[in-house]
């Protein structure tokens, strides 16, 4: 039976039912997002005279709850115009609506007894065949659905979101004894492909996978510090980004999310699975106690391991539960592996360490893969569910058994054991059989180790992903130190960026012009795009700073003039060049995608044009290009001033897009052309799609335009104008508005006294006069070397 999704009802309105409506409304699905009526009014609904059957204070709490949702950073939504997908109600007075929809999903308190009660008022007028499903983190789903009917039964299970719905990609689902099979096998390809997530199927055991694991990482830290004597600020760094772990760590990560949502997590664990082997782990320290007793729950109440007094942050001293300045944290260990780019390639350096970081990674990593070797078959039947929930439910780039399979499968037994701790019996008798390791890729596919037929099985769902780091290898045409070019198959090759950030250096030029100069002679078209963490932060400026500093500005004019060339040469080649922009995608990575024949952007792709934060215009073509836009909006009996402002407006404030769909109203995007995914596993596949669909409807050379229309003077004044007074109001410095007039000077195309048509060649002159003239000023030479040393940019 074919199963659409038009319209979900979403019961319980909090932090976690907001964000999930706000994610199907990112997707196109219409919501109803009901919660329950007040039982008393405030003091603003009596001076207003409201009464308690008004219908604004019958829907107070649902709308409280979704305006705060919509109004908190980051966003949970696309765009702010997808929020009229919502609409709002109460469970008293609108519950009968449910009949309506297509899926309902329950998001209220953690308690089974409410839990039980919402189902039975769902029922009522639940249409039959209608999915329902419950978004607990822990309560067993076979409780919640007894005594309700078998149609309910049938078409129920969990479906855990992980908190922010539209960022964290785990998806849990989790059948109950009676759910029908197409129910689960739909729910699992409904997430991956419409909701942009990693769908996991669990069992229904305490806490399911993602937080299982992931609390009895948070819980053994816990032990762990104190048995140590570490500090907060010395586990953060060694347990964030140097192990492809988010930027917050553990104690931060604990803050945000909040600590009483931990311990609610862990106090279920500890009760629930009195079997598990390390279930004294989940049993509270001292110092959480304390600080669960002080509400000291993280940033919901001001304070927990970290607190912001004025511009400081302060840590907890652990000991003597006191606030007290952070200390700088450094270990040898970590400067190993400062030359290693991945964090998959640092763990054989990191255990092998000789100081506290070492003995640390040590008994972290042991403690780990103890654990989670257990775990199977008890939470899952299959080893790669757990890294697939750790990375898609945490945000961890490599999984424990990845970790473990990077470090090696012997020697992590072998750290094990010195540990006092042994592994489970099928890891031995895995390397008994003769599989050494958890995973392996053959063919382009990734297998993992089965446990029932204890051989190597390739890994389901991967028919509609390209995984570049699967075929890399085996399909590898020519690459540099910057770049490799791999087939995708069907005539189609792919441009990877390989630099640090995927920044756009001589070698990532070189690389774009050889897969265009390959594509052109023997291949149909060209995907540029990779499966790292960002597309590209954009040019390189170390490169840019030392010319300038070493005044070499015949160099540096012949580097530039040669990105803009690059740029041409993706707009104007004979193949489709298709660009997959995602992540932080900035600068010369958003300039390269301004010139692709088509973008296929991930929907988490933040995107923009930010030079000026380094003292300079975008010299890539991105000026010219803005200017260009604004032409081709031009309509007769337009105020054509205006449109040219608003992308002027766009480069000059440095705007970047929270999401791919806010990138079209920046004029970056383009309706009719360019197209958004969902789910960044699919892109590169979506982009190999287009390039094919490109090439196949006849694809022909562009011409180079020629019918540019600037305003000349009549531009150029108003500009000039504006960033006077805006210098004037002490809005932006004298450094700002030289930036700001030497952009105007480009997009009116110089001090031309009438609207004339110029070709793209005269404004790439015009921008990268613009450009070099920049790099001679002391304050850009300073902004770039900011951004260097420090990360973000200097207003000087």
């Amino acid at each position: 039976m074919k199963r659409l999704i038009k319209k979900v009802a979403v019961i319980g309105s909090g932090i976690m039912g907001s964000g999930i409506a706000c994610h199907f409304a990112n997707i196109g699905v219409e919501v109803l997002l009901l919660d329950i009526v007040p039982r008393e009014l405030t003091d603003a609904e009596q001076k207003k005279g409201l009464t308690l059957e008004s219908k604004v204070v019958r829907n107070r709490v649902v709308s409280e709850h979704l305006a705060n949702a919509l109004k908190s950073k980051p966003s949970p939504i696309y765009h702010p115009k997808f929020a009229n997908r919502i609409t709002t109600g109460n469970t008293t007075d609108d519950l009968a609506e449910i009949a309506n929809v297509d899926w309902i999903i329950e998001v209220v308190i953690e308690r089974l007894d409410i839990k039980k009660q919402v189902f039975e008022q769902i029922e009522k007028y639940r249409k039959p065949g209608t999915l329902i499903t419950s978004n607990t983190s822990g309560i067993p789903i076979h409780f919640m659905s007894e005594g309700r009917s078998e149609d309910f039964q049938k078409h129920f299970c969990g479906t855990h979101f992980f908190n922010p719905a539209r960022y964290l990609k785990l998806f849990e689902i989790i059948p109950g004894p009676n759910t029908a099979t197409e129910v689960v096998d739909f729910l699992n390809e409904y997430g991956e492909k419409f909701l942009g997530k990693t769908s996991v199927v669990a069992k229904d055991t305490p806490a399911f996978i993602g937080n299982r694991i992931g609390i009895f990482g948070i819980m053994s830290m816990f032990h762990q510090v104190k048995e140590m004597g570490l500090t907060i600020e010395e586990v953060d760094k060694l347990t964030g980004p140097v192990i492809g772990r988010p930027k917050s760590a553990t104690f931060r990560t604990v803050d945000v999310v909040g600590l009483d949502t931990l311990v609610h997590v862990a106090s279920g664990i500890y009760e629930n699975c009195p079997e598990d082997e390390a279930h004294e782990l989940f049993k509270l320290p001292d110092f959480i106690s304390k600080m669960m007793e002080n509400k000291w729950l993280g940033s919901k109440t001001g304070q927990g391991f970290y607190k912001k007094v004025d511009k400081d942050i302060l840590s907890l001293d652990l000991d003597t539960l006191e606030y007290r300045s952070a200390k700088k944290t450094s270990f040898a260990t970590l400067e190993l592996t400062k030359t290693i780019d991945k964090p998959i390639d640092r763990f054989k350096v990191l255990v092998k360490g000789t100081d506290k970081a070492g003995e640390f990674y040590r008994k972290n990593f042991t403690g780990m893969f103890a654990y989670v070797a257990n775990r199977v078959p008890e939470i899952t039947e299959d080893l790669y569910k757990i890294d697939d929930a750790m990375k898609a439910g945490f945000g961890w780039e490599n999984g424990p058994f990845e970790i473990w399979d990077a470090i090696g499968v012997e020697k992590g037994i072998e750290l094990m054991k010195a540990e006092n701790l042994e592994p489970a019996t099928w890891v031995t008798d895995m390397l008994a059989s003769g599989n050494k390791s958890f995973y392996t890729i053959k063919d382009g596919a990734s297998y993992y180790y089965d446990i029932a037929s204890k051989s190597q099985k390739k890994i389901p769902g991967q028919d509609s992903f390209i995984i570049l780091n699967n075929i890399r290898e085996s399909k590898k045409v020519w690459s540099n130190s910057g770049a490799v070019i791999t087939d995708l198959g069907d005539g189609i090759l792919n441009l990877e960026f390989q630099s640090k950030m995927n920044t756009i250096g001589g070698d990532v030029l070189q690389g774009i012009n050889k897969a265009i100069d390959l594509a052109e002679k023997e291949h149909a078209g060209l995907v540029i795009g990779n499966q790292a963490a960002n597309f590209s932060v954009g040019a390189n400026i170390g490169m840019i700073f030392m010319m300038a500093v070493e005044q070499e500005y015949d160099e540096l004019n012949m580097a530039i003039k040669m990105f803009q060339d690059t740029m041409m040469r993706v707009r104007y080649s004979g193949i489709p060049v298709v660009v997959a922009p995602h992540g932080m995608t900035l600068g010369g990575g958003c300039e390269m995608s301004m010139h692709a024949d088509k973008v296929v952007a991930a929907a988490e792709t933040y995107i923009g044009l930010v030079e000026f934060g380094v003292g300079v215009i975008p010299g890539g073509g991105g000026s010219k290009e803005m200017t260009l836009r604004a032409s081709d909006l031009f309509r007769k009996n337009d105020v054509e001033l205006n449109v040219l402002q608003e992308y002027f407006l766009t480069v000059a404030m440095a705007k970047v897009s929270t999401a791919a769909h806010e990138a079209f109203d920046l004029g970056i995007l383009q309706h009719g052309k360019d197209i958004v995914v969902i789910n960044k596993d699919r892109q590169i596949a979506e982009a190999k799609k287009q390039a094919l669909i490109l090439a196949e409807a006849g694809y022909t050379q562009p011409i180079r335009r020629k019918d540019v229309k600037v305003l000349g003077k009549q531009a150029l004044g108003m500009f000039l104008v504006g960033t006077d007074q805006m210098q004037a109001g002490s809005y932006i410095s004298e450094h700002d508005k030289k930036i700001a007039n030497k952009l105007a000077y480009v997009m009116a195309g110089g001090d031309l006294s009438e609207a004339t048509l110029v070709t793209e060649q005269y404004l790439l002159d015009l921008e990268r006069e613009a450009f070099l003239s920049l790099c001679t000023e002391r304050k850009t030479l300073e902004r770039i070397q900011f951004m260097l040393t420090k990360g973000k940019p200097l207003r000087n």
